[in-house]
């Protein structure tokens, strides 16, 4: 089966850089730049203060994750929809949504592991 425009991908997973990640970010969702730059500010500066790199790998690894969901329009919008649900939903529908996007979560993990292998 073919995917439909609007089921492929925005643009290719990029590797896991800084700067990969954030060129995809500018390119499919600007509004989440200041979030990305704010959040790799603090991970630098962890990584600076600990003498430890894993801060940076965290980073990109959320990033990573980030991209993988959102150059995907129809996932990213799902998702959107499921974090809305965990925020104003009853007991069972912020379960349902969180199951999901667990789920989501665990794909776009998968699909990371086998870009890097």
């Amino acid at each position: 089966m073919t995917a439909t425009a609007s089921e492929s991908p925005l643009i290719p997973q990029p590797p896991a850089t800084v700067t990969a990640l954030r060129q995809a970010v500018a390119q499919i969702a600007p509004a989440a730049l200041p979030s990305f730059t704010r959040e790799l500010d603090q991970a630098a500066d962890q990584a600076r203060l600990g003498s430890d790199l894993a801060p940076l790998r965290r980073f990109t690894t959320q990033w990573a994750l980030y991209v993988q969901i959102q150059r995907q329009p129809r996932l990213a919008t799902r998702f959107r929809e499921l974090e809305g649900l965990v925020e104003v939903g009853d007991a069972a529908q912020v379960r349902a949504a969180a199951a999901e996007l667990g789920r989501i979560l665990d794909i776009a993990r998968e699909a990371l592991a086998q870009d890097q292998s």
